[in-house]
C-alpha cells in the first residue's frame, strides 16, 4: 500500500492536479491545489551508512591526478565493518586496462549490479560503481528507486572491497570480463569516470532505478573512450545483461561462444580463496592469456605463471 500510495502522490504532483469524482458527478473533477507540491531535492546532508558515506574526488594538474578517498573497506559481515579511505597519486599514463564487472542478483538473474575496474601498471586495481546511496537503516528497492527515494553516488574502491562484499558476504556470483579497449581508450574511460565522480562530489543527483543507474552510468564511459554507441538497448535496463551486449559489440572477447567467455569469466571462487592474498587482484585474473597479465607490471606476470 505504501507503494502505491508513494506512485499515485508523484503522478499527482508531476501533473500538478488530482482527479477525484465528487458529489453526483459523474467525471473526474480537477481539482487545483492551493499550494503547488515541493518535489524533493537531491542532498548531501543525510545520514548515511558508513561505507557510502565519503564521496570520492579527483583533482587534475596536466596528465597527473591525484584521486581522494578510494574505499578499502574491511569486512568482517555486510553490515560489521571498518570504513578507510586512501589517496592515489599517478599518470594517466599508468592506467592499461579496463574490465567489466557483474554481480547478477540470485532471484533475478536478468538484473545484476555492474562495475568497471581499471588496472595500473603497477598491478593496483581501482573499481568505479555508481550505486544508490542510502541512509542509516535504509534498504535498497528497485521500485523506490524510481521514485527519487535515493541519491546516486560513485564509489570508488579497492577490488578486494568491492568484490568480496558480494561474493564473500552477500554470498552473490561475480564475472569478470577484460574489455578490449587498448590503453589509450582505457585512460579516457577512467579520466571521464573521474570527471562523473567530480559532478556527483559538487552536485547532488538521483539514483533511478530505470534512468541513472549502475549500467547507464558507467556505460558512456565506454562509449566516449572506443566510439561505439550502443543507443537504446532494452539489454542495458535488463543490468544483467550488460556483458552480453558488450560481448555483441565485439568489446569482450568472441574467440568462444557467449556461454563459454561467461563461464571462464566466473571469478566467485578464486575471489574467496585468495581473499588474503598480497596478490588479490592479479590472483582472480590467473585465467587470462599471458599479453593481458603483461601489461601490468613483469613480476606480478612471472608469479602467476610459476
Amino acid at each position: 500500500m505504501r507503494r502505491v500510495t508513494l506512485l499515485i502522490l508523484l503522478v499527482s504532483t508531476l501533473s500538478g492536479t488530482l482527479p477525484v469524482v465528487t458529489g453526483c458527478a459523474s467525471h473526474a473533477t480537477q481539482v487545483v491545489p492551493e499550494t503547488v507540491p515541493i518535489l524533493p531535492q537531491p542532498s548531501h546532508n543525510r545520514a548515511w551508512q558508513p561505507n557510502l558515506a565519503v564521496l570520492p574526488r579527483a583533482e587534475f594538474d596536466g596528465d597527473e591526478i591525484t584521486l581522494h578517498d578510494i574505499r578499502q573497506t574491511e569486512y568482517n559481515t555486510e553490515f560489521d565493518y571498518i570504513v578507510r579511505h586512501r589517496d592515489k597519486t599517478f599518470r594517466l599514463e599508468d592506467i592499461v586496462s579496463v574490465d567489466l564487472l557483474v554481480s547478477p542478483f540470485a532471484a533475478a538473474p536478468s538484473l545484476a549490479h555492474t562495475m568497471l575496474s581499471f588496472g595500473f601498471r603497477d598491478g593496483d586495481f581501482i573499481i568505479v560503481s555508481a550505486e544508490a546511496r542510502l541512509e542509516q537503516g535504509e534498504r535498497y528497492d528497485p521500485l523506490e528507486g524510481v521514485l527519487d527515494r535515493f541519491e546516486l553516488m560513485y564509489v570508488i574502491g579497492d577490488e578486494r572491497d568491492l568484490i568480496l562484499l558480494r561474493t564473500r558476504y552477500r554470498k552473490a556470483r561475480v564475472y569478470l570480463f577484460p574489455l578490449n579497449l587498448t590503453e589509450q581508450e582505457a585512460q579516457v574511460a577512467f579520466r571521464d569516470a573521474l570527471e562523473r565522480a567530480n559532478e556527483l562530489y559538487e552536485r547532488p543527483e538521483f539514483y533511478n532505478t530505470l534512468t541513472s543507474n549502475c549500467t547507464n552510468n558507467i556505460v558512456p564511459h565506454i562509449e566516449r573512450a572506443t566510439g561505439i554507441l550502443f543507443g537504446y538497448d532494452p539489454r542495458l535496463v535488463l543490468t544483467g545483461l550488460t556483458d552480453r551486449v558488450l560481448y555483441d559489440f565485439g568489446l569482450v572477447d568472441g574467440t568462444v561462444s557467449y556461454e563459454l567467455t561467461r563461464k571462464k569469466a566466473d571469478i566467485t571462487e578464486l575471489a574467496n580463496r585468495y581473499a588474503d592474498d598480497n596478490q588479490f587482484s592479479l590472483r582472480i585474473r590467473q585465467q587470462m592469456p599471458a599479453r593481458r597479465l603483461a601489461r601490468y607490471q613483469p613480476l606480478a606476470a612471472d608469479l602467476l605463471r610459476r
